[in-house]
């Protein structure tokens, strides 16, 4: 068995309570696709907001890499104590509008889109989070008139079978929304997109995912790379890479005897899904620096 090295390193958080901007939003969309679940689990993602998503009161980062039974953040505290993030508890979801209007009814959904690469059958994925007819108070997301099919389940993925993928999702509920029946409570696999067809779910306003691997995985994954904003098209012209002002995005990690990278990393984002040079450089340095801290609290 190959061990696997996953590394939660964010330059530059996307998610923030104020206004997200063009930039932030096309972020999310490049992790989304770098991180393959566009189109594997979703044909299209084009949100009007930003979701954040926060265990034991800390906001996570897109793609960061946490564990079923706890997860040890950076930075450290004194005297080296780690905080532990709890997954197995409902998180706070809370959402920064750009376009998209946060009145009326929404559905959230939280599926299983287990590791790069997953090509889904008929019975779907895995749903850990599903509920109907939630509202947003001052950015919050309520459940206080919700009506769940699956209350919230942490994740549960198989021992050796990688890093699984749980994708948070906000759909918007239109008036002409049908609630599918013959759905019974609990973690159950279903078709997501099937789902949102057949109850009218509107768009996706949002959306977010982290990663959760029990075990280690010997198998080969493809290759994602990591998200550098001033990569992208709205960023302003002279945006710094690295440390200096570009990087969004979390957790990377190699997978496998050939050393294929799963989740995204801190590095540069080619256009293509092979991370560069620079990239792996990059990623080598915060995977020192995390081993080193977690030496510390050994």
């Amino acid at each position: 068995m190959v061990p696997t090295l996953f590394v939660a390193f964010a330059l530059v958080s996307i998610a923030h309570a104020a206004t997200p901007t063009v930039v932030d939003i096309e972020a999310i969309e490049a992790h989304f696709q770098q991180a393959l679940i566009v189109p594997s689990l979703i044909p299209t993602f084009s949100p009007g907001a930003i979701l954040n998503v926060s265990f034991s009161g800390k906001q996570i980062t897109p793609g960061q890499a946490l564990a079923q039974a706890g997860y040890t953040a950076l930075p450290l505290t004194a005297p080296c104590k780690p905080k532990t993030l709890d997954v197995a508890a409902q998180p706070v979801v809370t959402v920064s509008a750009f376009n998209a209007s946060l009145t009326g009814n929404f559905t959230i959904a939280m599926v299983d889109a287990d590791v790069p690469g997953t090509v889904y059958g008929t019975d779907g994925v895995n749903r850990h989070w599903l509920e109907n007819f939630m509202t947003i108070s001052s950015g919050t997301v309520s459940n206080s008139s919700g009506v769940p099919v699956t209350v919230y389940a942490g994740p549960g993925p198989a021992a050796g079978s990688g890093p699984h993928r749980y994708v948070v999702l906000l759909y918007a509920q239109p008036t002409t929304f049908t609630a599918v029946t013959g759905l019974t409570g609990g973690v159950q696999k279903f078709d997501l997109n099937a789902y949102v067809k057949e109850s009218g779910l509107g768009d996706i306003i949002a959306a977010n995912y982290f990663t959760v691997e029990v075990g280690t995985d010997s198998t080969s994954l493809p290759v994602t790379s990591a998200v550098i904003t001033s990569t992208l098209a709205a960023a302003p012209s002279g945006a710094a890479n690295g440390a200096s002002g570009g990087a969004s995005g979390a957790s990377g990690g190699a997978s496998g005897a050939s050393g294929g990278a799963s989740g995204t990393g801190s590095g540069a984002a080619p256009a293509s899904s092979q991370p560069s040079s620079a990239s792996k450089l990059q990623f080598s340095a915060a995977a020192l620096l995390v081993a080193a801290a977690m030496m510390l609290v050994l």
